[in-house]
Formats: C-alpha cells, structure tokens, sequence
C-alpha cells in the first residue's frame, strides 16, 4: 500500500469529531482523489502533513517546539517522506526527531485535521497524539528554535487556537 493509499484509507475510515472536523475529511479526501502526489511537498495545490502532539498525561502536559520559520509554538510534525509507509509512520518519525525522545506511544487514530498556509504550501495537517514515557527528556534539534513542556492549562497563553484545540482532542482520546 502507498503512503498516499494509507492517507485515503485513514481518512475515509476516521470519525469526525464535530461538523468542522468533518468538512476537513472530506476536503482533505477530495484533495487526494484529485491529486497522486498530494502527500508529497512537490504538490503544488496543497499536501498532506503528518504531526504529533507529545503528551505527558501523567504530569498533565504537552511539548511544544518553537519553530523556526513560524516563530510559533507547535506540536512536532512535518513533510512526509518517501520512507513513510503510513500517515502514522510518518507523525512518529517527526515526533521522534523533533523531540529526542525514545519510545514515544502514538495513539492509533487521529485526533484531529488542520488546514493553514505556511511559507511553502497549504499543508492538511493530519495530527496525531503520541505518549511520552515516563520521565521523557526531550532534546533539542535543529528544526526547532527550542522545545519546552506546557502544562494543560498554559497551552492558551503560548499556543495559537490550533493547538489548543489539537491539545483538547489529546486530552481526550487518552
């Protein structure tokens, strides 16, 4: 199965939380249908990205990364690449290189859909939640300006609407 077939199928498969969330499946899906290389950044009408919340549920907190050309607190997450057999895949990887952090958990399903402008495209943003293990310490990499842990009730005074919502849906599925 290719990495676009994975994305088609996850998304065809995922329940839309709320309407919004829903229009975004199915957008998302009509992007693919229209589109073979829509998961890739060459497409020049938008692509498929793949990003992670790393959570702490025991200590009730998320890591945010700084990013660099956003100057914006994000979950971890990025391109896919051709080495991504799945959307999943590819969010775990990111996470994973972003963070530092072994063993991240991610969660099976989607929590959520984001569609926004960045310098190279519209990304459609299928974000995942992934479980840090226990006492995780995160290192900085160089795709981050820098990378700190948030807890629940600070993601709204550091974070944009986005995240907030994205950190609201982890929540949830844990």
């Amino acid at each position: 199965m290719s990495l676009h077939e994975d994305a088609s199928r996850v998304l065809r498969e995922w329940s839309a939380p709320d309407a919004a969330q829903e229009e975004l499946r199915t957008a998302y899906g009509r992007h693919l249908a229209t589109h073979e290389d829509g998961v890739w950044r060459s497409c020049g009408a938008g692509h498929i990205t793949a990003s992670a919340l790393v959570i702490d549920p025991a200590e009730e907190r998320v890591l945010l990364t700084l990013h660099p050309k956003i100057g914006a607190w994000l979950q971890t997450g990025g391109h896919c690449e051709p080495s991504d057999a799945t959307l999943a895949e590819a969010a775990l990887r990111e996470a994973t290189e972003e963070s530092g952090i072994e063993g991240l958990r991610l969660l099976p399903r989607p929590a959520g859909l984001d569609r926004h402008r960045t310098p190279c495209a519209v990304h459609l943003d299928v974000q995942y939640a992934a479980v840090a293990p226990a006492g995780a310490r995160p290192v900085i990499s160089d795709e981050s300006l820098d990378l700190r842990w948030f807890r629940y009730d600070e993601v709204p005074a550091v974070a944009d609407p986005s995240v907030v919502r994205l950190t609201a849906r982890a929540r949830a599925l844990l």
